[in-house]
Parts: C-alpha cells; sequence; structure tokens
C-alpha cells in the first residue's frame, strides 16, 4: 500500500487526496454540528416553553384565588 501511494505522483499525494478527504470529512463534520445545533434549538425551545406554561399556571392560578376572596 505505501509502495503504491509512493508512486502516486506529488500533486495527487499533496492536493488531490487531502482536498477529497477535507470534502468527505468536512461535510461529515458539517452535518454533525448541524444536527448538534439542531438538537440544542429543540431542546432550548422546550425549557422556554415549559417556563412560559408555569408562568401562565401560576398567574391564572394566584388571580383566580386572590379574586375570590
Amino acid at each position: 500500500m505505501k509502495r503504491a501511494f509512493m508512486t502516486l505522483p506529488w500533486w495527487v499525494r499533496w492536493i488531490a487526496l487531502p482536498a477529497i478527504a477535507v470534502v468527505v470529512l468536512g461535510t461529515l463534520l458539517g452535518g454533525l454540528v448541524v444536527w448538534l445545533l439542531h438538537l440544542l434549538f429543540r431542546l432550548l425551545l422546550i425549557a422556554a416553553l415549559v417556563a412560559v406554561l408555569i408562568f401562565v399556571v401560576r398567574k391564572v392560578t394566584s388571580s383566580s384565588s386572590s379574586g375570590g376572596g
């Protein structure tokens, strides 16, 4: 394998192969980063919705209990 690699022209070893690796791995890493950011956004959205729900429930229960007295 090493011998076959060494018989390649210099531009294939030092330009073409690294460029292919960057494209393939860059796409893979980019997809992974996008997926993680999407997951983080969803988690933050869930936390915000739960906080709003708790706020609304407390507001409604406190106004209904204080208004009747």
